[in-house]
């Protein structure tokens, strides 16, 4: 029986489609581009992205071409891509930032007319239907995170069209696997319960204070140290998941380890509390959608019925970097800010820039992730910090979203 089928198949109940197991949304994510991509392809990505995204697609020996995006959810904005960078890349890579879906259904017909796989970075979008469709049923491909809706901090997949290119990754996918030891099992296993222990008994101020204070933090900032010189000599050997693991690894070390009975054990129990998580998420995001730091577009999303970011809500706010600061005295640490955008972050020597960087650069220093299971917490806090809410410059404000129109169904 192949590793982590029990796992895969009630994943692939979920999407009605093949599924692999991975021990994370990053190989996952390898995987695909492995299949998909021959070594030197150009991939059309959002910049606001995490840059671990960037370093797995350097890994697979790909080209990044960062794309214009929407200035109110950071995604790709398929209409002001120019018509020779489309003619250009060989793959198109999703977001899904925060749970936002993409304007995939657009980028499907290009990806269509191009010849070209669609491949979705669904890792903050399990849950979430677009025209009745789950996240992850529009590309060719998809990666999934378990670590981020059912904070097991561990788990992924890969969702692909048919059972043959199932075995297919399977095959690979244990090629890449490192052995795993019973304290590296117990050690995952832990980490999501001492985690909600600290969340319990309020300790998520002390306990960020001294990590930061002993140098235990992987990020001196929003991102990590790029490293040039030594990223320089790991792109002579790509493809290698190898040569790039110091940057791959970055926040989840076993991120390709082969995770034993106790950790998927863990997991299956994890993910039958899912739908659970899901409600519970769709609560806090009505909470921080009549807010005034969301943004007009997830307010008008939320009035219609739409589909809506259930894993981090982003708000728009002035003076962000020092209000994630100050908001750590309120017991809420906020992750998952992809600040400066990637060309900023990697240059023009590890990707292409987006022709118009700017809604990316606005977007990504002004947006703040709130956790929607923290609602209540994060408004009251806001309050008392009284934050401003950021509003794009005026002639960006000016053009209309181009979000589709929101479908029902969530």
């Amino acid at each position: 029986m192949p590793y982590g089928s029990r796992l895969a198949a009630t994943m692939a109940r979920r999407l009605g489609r093949e599924c692999v197991y991975t021990p994370s949304a990053r190989l996952a994510l390898y995987l695909a581009l492995r299949r998909w991509c021959r070594p030197g392809a150009r991939v059309l990505m959002s910049p606001v992205n995490d840059d671990v995204i960037l370093f797995v697609v350097l890994a697979a020996g790909l080209r990044p071409v960062l794309a214009p995006v929407s200035v109110w959810d950071g995604n790709i904005d398929p209409a002001a891509v120019p018509e020779s960078t489309w003619r250009s890349v060989d793959a198109v890579l999703t977001t899904n930032l925060y749970g936002m879906p993409d304007r995939v259904v657009e980028l499907r017909l290009r990806c269509e007319e191009l010849g070209i796989p669609l491949i979705e970075d669904a890792a903050h979008a399990i849950g979430t239907h677009l025209d009745g469709r789950p996240i992850g049923t529009f590309g060719t491909a998809a990666a999934f995170s378990l670590s981020k809706h059912v904070a097991a901090m561990a788990g992924g997949f890969l969702a692909v069209e048919d059972a043959r290119t199932r075995r297919e990754l399977e095959l690979l996918r244990d090629d890449l696997l490192v052995p795993g030891r019973l304290a590296g099992d117990l050690a995952t296993a832990l980490r999501p319960l001492a985690r909600s222990a600290v969340r319990t008994l309020h300790l998520v101020r002390p306990a960020w204070r001294t990590m930061q204070r002993l140098g235990l933090l992987e990020r001196d900032d929003f991102r990590m140290a790029l490293h040039a010189p030594r990223l320089a000599v790991s792109a002579l050997q790509a493809p290698s998941l190898t040569a790039y693991e110091p940057w791959i690894r970055v926040d989840l070390h076993d991120f390709r380890t082969r995770h034993g009975t106790l950790v998927r054990g863990q997991l299956k129990l994890r993910m039958a509390l899912l739908d659970e998580n899901l409600t519970r998420r769709r609560a806090g995001v009505s909470v921080l959608s009549g807010t005034a730091w969301a943004s007009p577009a997830l307010r008008d999303r939320a009035a219609r019925g739409g589909p809506l970011p259930l894993f981090r809500v982003p708000l728009l706010v002035h003076d962000r970097d020092s209000l994630v600061q100050r908001l750590v005295r309120h017991g809420v640490v906020a992750g998952y800010i992809y600040d400066p955008p990637l060309d900023d972050y990697a240059g023009a020597e590890f990707v292409e820039p987006s022709p118009d960087p700017s809604s990316a650069r606005w977007f990504a220093s002004h947006v703040l992730p709130a956790d929607p299971l923290l609602a209540r917490t994060i408004t009251a806090a806001l309050t008392k910090e009284r934050t401003k809410t950021a509003h794009p410059p005026a002639p960006t404000a000016a053009v209309p979203d181009a979000t589709p129109p929101a479908p029902l169904g969530q």
